[in-house]
């Protein structure tokens, strides 16, 4: 039975039977007696309550899926409104969970496209630092170098000083396309690549420390990658916001396969402040190879970002 016949068939009903009362036992005089109006009185609001709660019955599961539909959310997948009710109640129920299954494969592969090219750029980027940028400056250096030998002494210091800043730049240049391109990644491996992440990050200020466990299973390049972003993304954000003094980087395999990588700052944590294009970056990534990630308040203080990742198919690499 449709929406509209059951809620007119319930409404139609409370007429009837009153209808019916005023027919039979239930008279009314003119002028109204107090007797009658205090019997059409209780009859009224009888009648609102029963159709009130008959209301609230048959458009329960449209309330319990309109709080689905506002809490619903393409970087959290799983989340379905159970389907409850008959004919077209169970049918928008239903619709509605399959419409989230469509967005959610269509996001998925979307975001797959998007981070695919994103890398792709990012290596094309880091190339033409490297072998442009790069050999010119190292040139330049050169230059300034030989020009400082042949100079007078007066000019030599300054001479110096300017090979000093592009030698420099040169430095940056090439900390800028490492974190673009992890080479060290593709040629030595998930775990020499967290090292060399923590290395870099870490300064005076910021301690960085990394623990990765041994007995990993042997993931694939596109799940290392997603372990290197997540990681090198939750380490960024803690040195740049959060204020830290230290960040742990924890890498171990979980019971029943797979593994959990787990970022731990010490910093003023991640508070009310809504999640940025970095965070939703980690999800994204997050949801390619079929991961769960959170983000909570740390123990103490600071935050946790944790990645747990499933067992991974045959054919990938340690």
């Amino acid at each position: 039975m449709s929406l509209y016949w059951r809620i007119f068939l319930l409404n139609g009903a409370v007429l009837v039977a009153a209808a019916v009362l005023l027919l039979g036992p239930v008279t009314v005089s003119t002028p109204v007696l107090l007797g009658e109006a205090m019997v059409l009185g209780v009859g009224l609001i009888a009648m609102l309550v029963a159709n009130a709660l008959l209301l609230r019955v048959g458009l329960a599961p449209l309330q319990r899926l309109s709080r689905a539909m506002n809490s619903a959310d393409l970087l959290r997948p799983g989340g379905r409104p159970a389907v409850t009710g008959s004919g077209e109640m169970a049918g928008l129920i239903a619709t509605f969970n399959t419409m989230l299954d469509r967005l959610e494969a269509e996001r998925a592969a979307t975001s797959a496209r998007v981070l695919s090219a994103q890398e792709a750029e990012r290596h094309r980027i880091a190339q033409e630092l490297h072998d442009e940028v790069g050999q010119t400056l190292t040139a330049v250096v050169l230059q300034l170098k030989r020009a400082a030998d042949l100079a007078p002494d007066p000019l030599q210091d300054d001479l110096r000083q300017v090979q000093e800043t592009t030698r420099a730049g040169l430095d940056e240049i090439r900390r800028i396309a490492r974190r673009l391109r992890p080479g060290v990644l593709e040629e030595l491996g998930l775990h020499s690549a967290l090292r060399a992440l923590a290395a870099e990050f870490g300064t005076p200020a910021l301690t960085v420390v990394d623990r990765c466990g041994h007995g990993l299973p042997a993931f694939d390049e596109q799940t290392e990658l997603v372990l290197y972003r997540v990681a090198q993304e939750a380490v960024t954000n803690a040195a740049r916001h959060a204020a830290a003094d230290r960040v742990e980087i924890h890498l171990a395999a979980r019971p029943g396969g797979g593994a959990e990588l787990l970022v731990r700052d010490d910093g003023k944590g991640v508070g009310d402040v809504p999640e940025g294009a970095g965070m939703r970056g980690m999800r994204e990534r997050a949801l390619l190879i079929g991961a769960v990630l959170e983000v909570a308040a740390a123990p103490g203080g600071g935050t946790d970002v944790r990645l747990a990742v499933p067992a991974p198919a045959a054919g990938g690499r340690r």
